[in-house]
């Protein structure tokens, strides 16, 4: 799958980019719809685009669909071309690798217009992670107020945040 390079971001001080690496790709799904984005908020108060990890044998596209499904109850009418993809490099806690990275690949969507029940996973559960419509420059304030309070935010956050100034900063 091709996509531009949205950001690369390190989690960790002095994190050497070297060495033996494990790696995992993930599909959000980008959901417009009447000036407003589709996202899940969590019981911390944050936003994320829906999405999670790419089973083994399935593809982005197909991994965002089913993604959409569990998290939003959305039936997906269509998948477009990428918006970009984040790369986030970590420790790995896999033994014999050194470096963790995870792709992140955002693809815009059209969903029907009736969201169904979730089918959430138990940590997505402990989350609290609840489908709701969210201007865009909300979504962008929220998380990034949480960014700068200081406290322990969800590793997500900056991911997510980032995606949403590159959407707002986009060409119409």
């Amino acid at each position: 799958m091709h996509g531009r390079l949205l950001a690369e971001i390190t989690h960790g001080a002095h994190l050497l980019r070297s060495g033996r690496t494990v790696g995992r790709s993930s599909a959000r799904g980008i959901v417009r719809r009447d000036g407003r984005l589709l996202m899940v908020c969590s019981r911390n108060g944050d936003y994320k685009f829906p999405g999670g990890g790419v089973e083994p044998g399935e593809s982005v596209p197909d991994a965002v669909r089913r993604e959409l499904a569990e998290e939003c109850g959305a039936r997906v009418l269509a998948v477009g071309e990428p918006f970009g993809r984040v790369v986030e490099y970590a420790v790995a806690k896999e033994a014999g690798y050194d470096l963790f990275a995870n792709t992140s690949w955002y693809l815009r969507c059209e969903i029907a217009d009736e969201l169904g029940a979730q089918h959430l996973e138990d940590d997505e559960r402990e989350l609290g992670l609840v489908p709701t419509w969210v201007d865009l420059d909300e979504a962008i304030g929220v998380n990034s107020a949480l960014l700068a309070g200081g406290g322990a935010a969800p590793r997500w956050l900056r991911r997510e945040t980032t995606v949403l100034r590159l959407l707002r900063d986009e060409p119409h």
